[in-house]
């Protein structure tokens, strides 16, 4: 039985809550639709962001990525987004979204293509999702999360509710890096808040955490919008601009996209990138040692942010068995792989879950209901894409803080009086907002919990698997010295 579910019983709404179990997950067709909704306007900002991220690299040959055409990117980072959490949601009926991987992407951008042509980078990633979806069809990937002891999958969750809320103050301006000195990050600027954007965020962070205390349904859709309106007035009025634009950097701008009504609403989507990979191309150019090494590393992130991913989901919607996974496990990797093959194939580098689904979940949402309506609002972006760029950054995030706190109260699962527990989680939490990287976190928990083991004299209590997969996270944190060491 799934914690915090009702499982007995017939659903009774219908063939569309018999095919979502909608009512036996205690939620409603009206709660499911405003979930897919917050999740799309919680993580709307990577159509934006994708073709940021792409166009801020060069090829091997000194080329523009993706052709340098940030239209197209977007499209084709909507047209994949859409149809992968559709099929999340049919598929594997669970609240979890996908899109183009932060991080991924950055890695791709600067660690892969500067090595090779575009196509022949997006050519790796499609490989990586194939070895991934054979991985998941063998059985080997779900036995790995089967294998990790449950404390440890409660503290993925806890790290990447950290991890979520650092992005989102850090996105927000609210902290920021200092840029000097052995401090890393400050309040603000100078220790201090400063411009309309920090002030928007403050808004949006008071209105949805009253929202929540009050209990009021639809309190993250709801404070994004009015934080939203809110943000477009502050621009009309203070013309604050973007954080960096031709003519400089602005401290106080707007972090990503600058809110204020577009001139245009709809447009015909840009889709020429998509079936631009050469499959083998990195293979020829790169040389065959590099390449195994750049996928090894982008399938050992995917591996494994994705399993923190669909946990954490889990335990926020009270989705996850007595052993800490959720139902449908195998049809949620099988689909999270074939994302990360069709980034590939549409050249907008590798899909995968996304975390902020869980501010969809945290507003209601319990089925794959939830993903179909995201999906579907992912896909009219494609032709409403001025529209997107109306949220900023910092209407949007909020919701993100609030997030990381529910997913923190999962904290108590951990017995801390537990030592071959207690520091390996410990490890997991605090390494994934500290090294910006949930793929870190897992693998110094994963290492730890081995290590403590062995020291305690208690081998045999080790899953097999564990083994394996402390094997795979050295390989992954020597990476440089061993691609040295090959090449």
């Amino acid at each position: 039985m799934l914690r915090g579910v009702t499982t007995t019983g017939t659903s009774t709404g219908g063939g569309l809550d018999r095919f979502f179990a909608i009512s036996q997950r205690g939620s409603s067709v009206g709660r499911e639709v405003r979930g897919g909704v917050v999740t799309f306007l919680t993580m709307a900002y990577i159509i934006v962001l994708n073709p940021i991220i792409l166009l801020g690299g060069q090829d091997v040959d000194g080329e523009l990525l993706a052709g340098g055409d940030f239209a197209a990117i977007a499209a084709a980072t909507a047209l994949v987004a859409g149809v992968l959490t559709i099929l999340m949601g049919v598929v594997a009926n669970y609240p979890l979204a996908l899109a183009t991987g932060l991080g991924l992407n950055a890695f791709v951008t600067f660690s892969v293509a500067s090595q090779m042509t575009w196509a022949d980078a997006m050519g790796l990633v499609v490989i990586e999702g194939l070895v991934i979806l054979v991985l998941v069809l063998t059985g080997f990937r779900e036995a790995v999360f089967r294998a990790v002891p449950a404390p440890l999958k409660v503290a993925i969750s806890v790290g990447i509710g950290l991890f979520l809320t650092l992005i989102a103050l850090v996105d927000a301006g609210f902290v920021r890096r200092t840029g000097a000195g052995t401090v890393p990050v400050e309040l603000g600027i100078g220790g201090q808040l400063q411009g309309w954007p920090v002030a928007v965020f403050c808004l949006g962070l008071v209105l949805v955490l009253a929202l929540h205390a009050r209990g009021v349904r639809g309190g993250i859709l709801i404070s994004i919008a009015v934080t939203t309106v809110v943000a477009i007035v502050v621009e009309r009025l203070a013309e604050v601009g973007p954080a960096v634009s031709d003519d400089g950097v602005n401290p106080t701008g707007w972090n990503l996209n600058v809110p204020a009504l577009p001139t245009d609403v709809v447009g015909l989507p840009d889709l020429q990138l998509i079936g631009e990979f050469n499959l083998l191309g990195s293979w020829q150019n790169a040389g065959v040692v590099t390449a195994a090494l750049l996928v090894f590393t982008l399938l050992l992130a995917d591996f494994f942010d994705t399993m923190g991913t669909m946990t954490a989901i889990g335990a926020e919607a009270g989705l996850l068995d007595e052993e800490g996974a959720p139902p449908r496990t195998k049809q949620i990797l099988i689909v999270d792989s074939l994302a990360a093959a069709a980034g590939g194939a549409a050249s907008v580098s590798s899909n995968t879950s996304y975390i902020e689904s869980a501010s969809g979940v945290a507003d209601g949402a319990r089925t794959g209901l939830a993903s179909v309506v995201t999906g579907v609002l992912f896909l009219l972006a494609m032709f409403f894409a001025p529209l997107v760029g109306v949220i900023p950054n910092e209407a949007a995030v909020p919701a993100l803080v609030l997030v990381g706190f529910l997913m923190m109260q999962q904290v108590t699962g951990i017995d801390w009086d537990d030592v071959e527990i207690a520091l390996p989680a410990f490890l997991t939490i605090v390494l994934m907002p500290f090294t910006y990287s949930i793929t870190a976190g897992i693998g110094a928990g994963f290492l730890a919990f081995v290590l403590l083991k062995v020291v305690r004299g208690k081998v045999g209590v080790i899953h097999p698997l564990m083994w394996v997969i402390s094997a795979m996270f050295v390989a992954y944190f020597a990476i440089n010295p061993l691609t040295a060491l090959l090449t």
